[in-house]
């Protein structure tokens, strides 16, 4: 009778361990899962297909661009169009590219006039961008599935989706306004005003984010910094850089900051310490980008350049290490326009979930 108990505990404390294991190596491979999905890399396949229009309906032709340099540096570092597939555009060019194994897959054209500041490829194929002038939602077939215009005497120069019914901007005007749309519901549920001392509309912001703790970081272009809100609008922190047109908080907790004045990319920790900083000149001269409005951190730790290029006498993207290795840099006027966004489709995470991605 002891012996058969003894057997019977053995063999269920055996179960019980294997069950924990099964289960924890489950979750494991759940969170690994979550880490390394590349959810928009599964979704191109819907920008080619036969249902595709070359022309849609709410597309209004852009004439090609012509730059002044066509010339390129020989050997330049990585694959060009074939180092990452990727969403990309320009100020006053107003093509979105959509790239994947070097070729242009996929376009949209939206007129003359200017000009493009953000775009994003959500999970679920909608593509979201700013237009200056209104911000739109588009489907692969071309349709616009969602719109809002810019009221008289306003500008909308950045936009981001919070999940894929929300989206987060900042309406330049007097005054300016941070604002969260609901698509879904087609109604605005949180406007909230914008301090600032410009009476030049167009200079007031660029890019605002929401990050993954739900606290609102604000690059004030005009004024010289950048603040970070809490969700009730009280200043939680914040940095003094001339210019700054672009701000992301990075996953380690620090700030990536765009300064369009001095042309540098600089990167700062909570105590508002430079712990990492990219200058023109800190490149060879072959290398060096001309101009910057907005950068991308890689998952591998690189930062991506984005430069206007100056009518082609510069590289539109410039892709470096941690310890300022160029190891790509696309020079291609012949295919593409200035450039001042790009979101590279392989990285992990889910676009339109806050802090998911470094853009």
């Amino acid at each position: 009778m002891k012996k058969n108990l003894f057997k019977f505990v053995f063999l269920s404390g055996i179960i019980i361990l294997l069950t924990l294991k099964s289960v924890c190596y489950g979750q494991n491979v759940k969170n690994t899962q979550k880490i390394t999905a590349k959810p928009v890399m599964d979704i191109l396949h819907l920008f080619t297909s036969k249902d595709v229009p070359d022309l849609g309906s709410s597309e209004t032709k852009v004439e090609p661009f012509k730059p002044e340099v066509f010339s390129v540096p020989e050997n330049l570092p990585g694959n060009g169009l074939a180092q990452h597939p990727m969403l990309y555009f320009g100020e006053c060019y107003n093509i979105l590219f959509l790239i994947n194994k070097g070729k242009i897959i996929w376009t949209y054209q939206t007129g003359g006039g200017c000009e493009y500041d953000d775009v994003w490829l959500l999970s679920n194929g909608n593509i979201l961008f700013s237009r200056m002038q209104y911000i739109a939602v588009v489907t692969p077939k071309k349709e616009v599935v969602w719109r809002y215009d810019a009221p008289k005497g306003t500008e909308i120069h950045g936009c981001q989706p919070i999940g894929l019914d929300k989206v987060l901007f900042a309406q330049n005007g007097i005054p300016a306004r941070l604002m969260v749309y609901n698509i879904k519901t087609n109604s605005i549920e949180i406007q909230h005003n914008l301090p600032t001392d410009s009476a030049n509309v167009h200079a007031q912001f660029r890019r605002i984010r929401i990050t993954e703790k739900g606290t609102y970081l604000v690059p004030f272009l005009t004024l010289d910094k950048v603040i970070e809100y809490d969700k009730n609008f009280n200043e939680i922190w914040r940095y003094n850089i001339s210019s700054p047109w672009a701000a992301i908080r990075l996953r380690n907790g620090n700030t990536l900051i765009t300064d369009e004045r001095e042309i540098l990319t600089r990167e700062v920790n909570p105590k508002g310490e430079t712990v990492w900083e990219l200058r023109p000149g800190d490149l060879p001269e072959k290398y060096r980008f001309i101009n910057t409005q907005s950068c991308t951190r890689l998952a591998n730790g690189n930062t991506i350049i984005c430069s206007r290029g100056e009518n082609g006498k510069g590289p539109q993207l410039v892709e470096v290490t941690p310890d300022k290795k160029v190891v790509w840099v696309l020079w291609d006027w012949k295919n593409l326009g200035p450039a001042t966004a790009v979101q590279i489709l392989d990285e992990p995470g889910f676009p339109e979930n806050p802090g998911a991605l470094e853009h």
